[in-house]
């Protein structure tokens, strides 16, 4: 596994080259038909990378890339539950083969709330994790990154890993995360956003989109742990969680969230547009141009 020198910050992991900032968003949310589209777009817009989430398997990243010269395709996340490991090392060596140096595996347990078998969820991916080291071409470590957003997972994907990929987090915790995997691992946090100038229906947006979450407890506990309490994870999030997690306003107070988990230690950021339906290209057009204003 190389390194490679980055301004400002010590050293990176080499595994695929994400770039700085990347888009993150679902087959539900852009349809899986506009697909190559989204891809285009993201890729002309000067994106690393498409994060796709929603659990998919692997072989979807395929149009993304088929689409695309450059562009990274990165899941985020493939489930351990819902994997055989030497089914996705074969499913990755297929992609690499026909798209060498352009795919990511973001792995994750979910959640114990939503995946009926979850359990041991450290256990879990350090034995999904061996599988993938021992299948025939294995899935290398720096070809992998993990949804990790706890201490432990945090040190298991120094370990194992690319590095981490947490979800649905403030800068504070890209601070926390930086501290506990050192300058070397790459750090590349989601952030959700809302493009409205409207405070008040920004947040609504919002809103809407964080209950799922914040009915969640990997991601409460890491809420908490950053010194949110109850009032701020009831009823969809007080102002202060929501701001926070999810910011809102016209594109240059969005970069100005990037630049802060840039600042706290990320390497990359994948911003998911809210409130835009189908291809959020008002979005991601807006922020790619106030990244690079």
């Amino acid at each position: 596994m190389g390194w490679r020198s980055r301004p400002g910050r010590e050293t990176y992991r080499v595994g695929v080259d994400v770039g700085r900032l990347g888009v993150w968003t679902t087959y539900r949310a852009i349809d899986e038909q506009q697909a190559g589209e989204a891809a285009r777009l993201v890729e002309e817009l000067g994106y690393g990378t498409f994060w796709l989430g929603g659990s998919p398997r692997l072989s979807g990243l395929r149009p993304l890339l088929a689409a695309t010269e450059r562009l990274v395709a990165a899941t985020g996340i493939v489930n351990v539950w819902a994997y055989d490991p030497s089914r996705l090392a074969a499913e990755y060596a297929e992609l690499e083969r026909d798209f060498p140096g352009r795919v990511l595996v973001g792995v994750g347990v979910g959640h114990p709330e939503t995946t009926t078998a979850y359990a041991t969820p450290l256990e879990a991916m350090q034995a999904f994790l061996d599988g993938l080291d021992g299948a025939r071409p294995p899935l290398p470590p720096e070809r992998r990154c993990l949804a990790a957003l706890a201490p432990k997972m945090l040190a298991l994907s120094v370990r194992r890993s690319l590095g981490a990929i947490p979800y649905f987090v403030p800068a504070a915790h890209t601070a926390f995360a930086r501290a506990r995997l050192g300058p070397g691992p790459l750090l590349a946090p989601e952030m959700a956003f809302v493009l409205d100038a409207d405070r008040d229906r920004a947040r609504e947006t919002a809103r809407a989109y964080a209950r799922t979450y914040l009915g969640l407890s990997n991601y409460t506990s890491t809420l908490r742990r950053l010194g949110f309490g109850d009032d701020d994870i009831a009823e969809g999030g007080s102002d202060r969680l929501i701001d926070a997690v999810i910011p809102h306003g016209d594109a240059d107070a969005v970069a100005a969230a990037v630049r802060a988990h840039l600042d706290a230690g990320a390497d990359h950021v994948a911003v998911q547009a809210l409130g835009e339906p189908g291809i959020p290209r008002q979005g991601w057009t807006a922020i790619a141009a106030a990244m690079n204003g």
